[in-house]
């Protein structure tokens, strides 16, 4: 059975939301099930284990990666902090954290703070923008009524 071929399960995140189906009873995927099933490319799979943002992925005998779920689980973390923008250095550094192990929860932590102090920056831009943006559709479409009344 491969990602793409699972049966319907329900994965509880972190953040408590259901998430992509995942094989039952499989915790083996080739980099091109992981690439399937996470959009990501074969490219940057290779990409991030070679900047050591991927944990150790395991091997085969002949030396072909074999994801585990707990690497599904890991660059579903990644792509959150992707999309909040979090460099891919800060990301990076996030990961020799957590190899690290518990001693590190103190700087994990930190880290994660102020990067949420900087989305919550985001954030707010983005809503300022957004204000603006409504002004504008609002301010045409009067204009484009008070036209259609004439």
């Amino acid at each position: 059975m491969t990602v793409l071929e699972s049966a319907p399960v329900k994965v509880r995140t972190c953040a408590g939301r259901v998430t992509h189906p995942r094989p039952t009873g499989q915790d083996r995927y080739t980099i091109s099930e992981v690439a399937a099933h996470t959009g990501l490319s074969a490219h940057t799979l290779r990409w991030y284990e070679r900047i050591g943002l991927m944990p150790h992925v395991d091997r085969t005998h002949t030396g072909q990666r074999r994801f585990s779920n707990r690497d599904l689980d890991w660059l579903e973390l990644v792509g959150k902090l992707r999309l909040t923008g979090m460099p891919v250095a800060d990301m990076v550094r996030y990961a020799e954290l957590v190899r690290e192990g518990e001693h590190t929860f103190s700087e994990r932590e930190a880290l994660l703070t102020a990067h949420r102090e900087n989305v919550r920056e985001r954030i707010a831009e983005l809503q300022d923008t957004l204000h603006v943006l409504d002004f504008k559709i609002e301010i045409y479409a009067g204009a484009r009524r008070s036209a259609e009344r004439a």
